[in-house]
């Protein structure tokens, strides 16, 4: 049970950081970021794999780098719609 809690907080957190990097929010506040963080981590883990530090099972590099991906997609179909 700590180590989901401690992944949702990871990916909270690596959602936040990709926000910034781009700019741009996500719908959903906390919860959206936590969204963001898992899969921008499955996302940044299947195109990098497991590079860099990891935190309870999260790379992080590719976590973030997935993250910033997904942020930037977002804010492309959300200026379209």
């Amino acid at each position: 049970m700590l180590g989901f809690i401690l992944s949702l907080i990871i990916g909270g957190i690596v959602g936040a950081i990709g926000e910034a990097i781009i700019g741009k929010e996500v719908p959903g506040g906390i919860i959206g970021n936590i969204i963001l963080g898992f899969l921008g981590s499955a996302l940044g883990g299947f195109l990098l794999g497991d590079l860099g530090p990891s935190i309870w099972g999260i790379a992080i590099i590719p976590a973030i780098i997935g993250a910033i991906i997904l942020v930037f997609l977002y804010s492309l179909i959300a200026k379209k719609a």
